[in-house]
């Protein structure tokens, strides 16, 4: 995955996460309340934030660094976007309980992509300056 493409999701799911925290608490208001999901649809909406930034820090350490570990990162937290948070709003709208079963998996692909971004600054991973220095 090249570095303009990481930028380039990072950014869309940017936006997605600003048009669905807008869209829950107007459009969809009336519908988090019936289902009694205002929480969760609010903890999906915050973590996909969290994990865009995550993503756009990884996009970023990729122009000074060349580290598989860093792409490996960066896939993890897409992952936990579509599978946390992503598993979050569709029980939210929808209230289909089984699809929470997904989101221990999400959460799991977050901390996994921590993990991998911390493992990629350790002295074995041995990271090689990008040639943009």
């Amino acid at each position: 995955m090249k570095t303009s493409l990481l930028f380039r999701i990072a950014a869309m799911l940017g936006a997605l996460a600003v048009a669905l925290g807008a869209f829950g608490a107007h459009a969809l208001k009336e519908l988090l309340i019936q289902n009694q999901r205002e929480d969760t649809f609010e903890l999906a909406v915050r973590y996909h934030f969290y994990h865009v930034f995550a993503l756009a820090l990884t996009a970023v350490l990729t122009l000074y660094y060349q580290s598989n570990r860093l792409y490996l990162a960066a896939w993890l937290f897409l992952a936990g976007i579509f599978l946390f948070s992503g598993s979050l709003y569709v029980l939210s709208l929808f209230n289909i309980r089984q699809v929470a079963l997904i989101t221990p998996v999400g959460g799991i692909s977050f901390i996994a992509g921590w993990l991998v971004l911390f493992s990629a600054f350790t002295k074995k991973a041995a990271l090689k300056k990008s040639s943009l220095q």
